[in-house]
C-alpha cells in the first residue's frame, strides 16, 4: 500500500536509541523517567516507550487521562492552574498532583489531601536564551521562587518539581544549575521524598557524557535522600520521525522554489515560532532551493537546501527530526490536509495507525 503525503513517519528503531540511553541512566542513577506529553503524545508507540520509561508527566487534565489510559507506570498531574470543575478528574487520574502556587496549592488543598502533593519550584536560572521559552524569564508565572514562603507549606507536600533547562546539551551547565538549586533550597529538599528535575536535559544526544550525568544525579539523590525523576520530551524522541512531503510546484521569483502538500505554520508550527529552519539530508549539491509550504501565509517557508539537481513535481522529501512538539501542535489553518501519522515497526512494516479527513476538519470548527 502507498501511503499518501503528508505524513509523519516515527521510526520505532530510530526511538530506541534514545530509550536505552534513558534506561541506562535510571540503572546507573536511580532517576525514574517520565514522557513529557506536552512534546509528544502519539500514543501507537507507547507500547515500546513504556517498556523503557516510567510513567507520563502531563500538563493538562486531558494528557493526565491519556497518560494514565494509554501508557503504563506512574502518572504525574501539573498545571500551571487547574480549574474547579476538574481538579477531580485530575486527580482521579494521577498518581502524583503537582501545584504550580502556593495559593492553587492551598485552594486545592482539602480535595487533594489523601494524594501526594509537590510544589513546582523556581530556581531564577535557566539555559533558554528565547524569552518565549524561558520558564525564569522576568514576572514567570511558572513556580514558586521565595524559599521563605515555600517554608511555610512543607507540611502539605512531599516533592517539588523543578523545570529551567531547555534544550540544554552542556552537562556542565546542567551540573552549574542544579548546584544553584542546591544552595537555595536544599535545605527544603532534604525535607521531601521526592524531586523532579524536569525536561529540557538533552541527555541522550550524541557525546553527552552520560556517566558524569547518572553520577551527578546519584550523588544528588544520596546526599537528599530523594527519589529522583526527569521529564524527557524531546531526549526521548530526538530524530526518530520525519516529515514526508511530496513537491507540488516549482516556480522561480529570484530563487527556485518548491512548494510541497505541507505548512510549517499547520504541522511543524514551533520551527516558525523560533525562527528556526527545517532540516533536510544530505542537503547537499550544485541546485539551491527554497521549500515552501502551501499555507496562504508568506512566511509559511521550511527553509533553503541543496540538491543534487533541480526538484520536480512528484518528489518526496523526508523533514527531518519531526517528532517532538509537532504532532501535538498540529493545527487546521486553511484546511490544510493534516498529515497522517504512520509507525515503522522494528520489524520493518509500516502502519498507517492515524489518517485525517474532512470530518475531523469540520468536527474541529463549529
Amino acid at each position: 500500500m502507498t501511503i499518501k503525503t503528508p505524513y509523519y513517519l516515527i521510526d520505532k528503531t530510530k526511538l530506541l536509541p534514545n530509550l536505552e540511553k534513558i534506561k541506562y541512566v535510571r540503572e546507573q542513577s536511580g532517576a525514574k523517567s517520565l514522557l513529557a506529553l506536552k512534546c509528544f503524545a502519539t500514543w501507537s508507540v507507547f507500547d515500546l516507550m513504556s517498556e523503557y520509561m516510567d510513567g507520563t508527566t502531563s500538563s493538562s487534565l486531558y494528557e493526565v487521562r491519556l497518560g494514565k489510559e494509554k501508557f503504563a507506570g506512574e502518572t504525574h498531574a501539573y498545571s500551571v492552574a487547574y480549574a474547579d470543575d476538574e481538579i477531580e478528574d485530575v486527580l482521579a487520574n494521577s498518581d502524583k498532583i503537582i501545584f504550580n502556587s502556593i495559593g492553587q496549592l492551598t485552594r486545592f488543598e482539602e480535595v487533594s489531601r489523601n494524594h501526594i502533593r509537590g510544589l513546582r519550584v523556581n530556581p531564577q536560572v535557566s539555559t533558554s536564551d528565547f524569552s518565549l521559552a524561558d520558564p525564569a524569564r522576568p514576572f514567570s508565572r511558572l513556580g514558586e521562587w521565595d524559599a521563605a514562603k515555600i517554608e511555610t507549606v512543607m507540611d502539605k507536600v512531599s516533592g517539588f518539581m523543578f523545570h529551567n533547562n531547555c534544550e540544554n546539551d552542556k552537562f556542565e551547565r546542567f551540573d552549574e544549575m542544579l548546584g544553584i538549586i542546591e544552595e537555595r533550597f536544599g535545605h527544603l529538599i532534604s525535607r521531601v521524598k521526592w524531586v523532579s528535575l524536569g525536561g529540557g536535559i538533552h541527555f541522550t544526544g550524541e557525546n553527552y557524557p552520560l556517566d558524569q550525568f547518572c553520577a551527578r544525579l546519584k550523588a544528588f539523590s544520596e546526599k537528599y535522600g530523594v527519589q529522583v525523576y526527569l521529564e524527557p520530551g524531546e531526549a526521548a524522541i530526538t530524530k526518530s520521525a520525519t516529515l514526508e512531503v511530496t513537491v507540488l510546484d516549482t516556480l522561480f521569483n529570484g530563487k527556485n522554489l518548491a512548494i510541497v502538500d505541507s505548512s510549517i505554520e499547520a504541522h511543524m508550527l514551533d520551527l516558525l515560532i523560533y525562527r528556526q529552519t527545517a532540516k533536510l539530508e544530505p542537503n547537499k549539491g550544485d541546485h539551491e532551493i527554497m521549500i515552501c509550504g502551501k499555507s496562504c501565509l508568506a512566511g509559511d517557508i521550511f527553509g533553503e537546501f541543496r540538491f543534487e539537481k533541480p526538484l520536480q513535481i512528484g518528489d518526496r522529501l523526508s523533514i527531518q527530526d519531526a517528532a517532538g512538539y509537532t504532532m501535538v501542535k498540529k493545527n487546521w489553518f486553511n484546511g490544510v490536509k493534516m498529515p497522517s501519522i504512520v509507525v515503522r515497526q522494528l520489524d520493518g512494516t509500516e502502519e498507517l495507525v492515524k489518517e485525517f479527513t474532512f470530518d475531523d476538519f469540520a468536527a474541529a470548527l463549529s
